[in-house]
């Protein structure tokens, strides 16, 4: 079932492309690249994917890659340049289709990596030849790069649990209900991407690549904090910190936009598991089928909130919001969230 071939190569063996995506991003990209440029096993490809930038994004990345080339270093580079831009998601997918290593590293355009993270990761798939796709911590930095002492991790909440059931293979019954995988610290192999590609409609890159990676082989992650992930204004998707005030904001927030989204990313993924026919497991399609049902049920819920309390009650006591949603936090919405 898996897509993973039963040859094991060695990390030296294995080549690193990077999938760069930009958008007006001088203020930061050239550290990035300097960090990607220095790292301790270099990358053998950079596609950078430009989505329309109008500042000096380009000509940066350009210059230093040009140095570092004139400093007798060896890489491939692709630029691609997108007029109008293609939105996160699809600039993303297309920087994938031109990578052309055996990894691929997806990387945005404001965060530093340590300088070992490729060796580390290299090397952590050549040991496990059954992992399709790796994930980690991140450290997070303000404008200046300077630590806001806390991770990624924490500000997501990951729990125990969550990481129990990655490390022990079944990370897809965690994705079924959240997505935990960041694109800044995901690496993958090049035949999940031609399993995932097209991402659907309604599906963030990194989600769609993470709960592919969980149907078609084994997603795991990485000891440590690999990348310092950068919080500043302009981020397009960034760590956004839990706080009471958020949480009240939410449940004020009208319900059925996100209802309906997330009804129609269950549909796109039990229609993409639908189109596998026996390449996948049965169990991941009645998972699938299963949250597709779930989000049918919320999207459906009355706009009086009085004749929501008993159907969500009883979901509730089903475990239904629990298995396939946030628990308490979606059912909770789901009571009092207006329409």
């Amino acid at each position: 079932m898996g897509i993973v071939s039963d040859e094991t190569r060695t990390a030296s063996a294995l080549s690193v492309s990077v999938a760069l995506c930009t958008h007006n991003g001088a203020a930061f990209v050239g550290e990035q690249v300097q960090s990607i440029l220095a790292q301790t096993s270099p990358p053998d490809q950079l596609v950078l994917s430009d989505d329309d930038s109008t500042d000096l994004t380009l000509t940066i990345v350009r210059r230093l890659v040009d140095d570092y080339r004139a400093r007798g270093g060896r890489i491939d580079f692709v630029v691609l340049e997108n007029h109008p831009a293609l939105g996160v998601a699809q600039n993303f997918a297309q920087a994938i289709q031109a990578c052309s290593g055996d990894l691929i590293a997806l990387c945005d355009q404001d965060d530093i990596w340590v300088p070992g993270r490729l060796e580390v990761i290299t090397r952590y798939f050549a040991d496990h030849d059954d992992v399709t796709l790796v994930f980690g911590d991140a450290r997070l930095v303000d404008d200046d790069g300077r630590p806001l002492g806390r991770t990624l991790f924490h500000s997501l909440r990951v729990s125990a649990r969550e990481r129990d059931q990655v490390e022990r293979g079944i990370a897809i019954h965690t994705l079924i209900r959240r997505n935990i995988v960041t694109g800044a610290t995901a690496v993958f192999r090049r035949q999940l991407a031609d399993a995932a590609l097209p991402i659907p409609s309604g599906w963030i890159h990194d989600e769609w690549l993470a709960m592919s990676a969980a149907i078609h082989g084994r997603v795991a992650i990485v000891p440590g904090c690999l990348v310092d992930y950068r919080q500043h204004a302009n981020n397009q998707i960034g760590a956004e910190e839990r706080t009471l005030r958020r949480s009240f904001a939410k449940l004020r927030q009208p319900r059925t936009e996100r209802n309906r989204n997330l009804f129609v990313r269950a549909q796109a993924l039990v229609d993409r598991l639908h189109g596998l026919d026996d390449r996948v497991d049965k169990h991941f399609y009645r998972l699938a089928w299963e949250k597709l049902e779930h989000e049918r049920f919320r999207l459906a819920l009355p706009t009086a909130r009085l004749k929501r309390a008993v159907p969500v009650f009883v979901s509730v006591a089903n475990g239904k919001y629990r298995r396939y949603g946030l628990g308490a936090q979606d059912a909770l919405r789901d009571l009092v969230q207006p329409t």
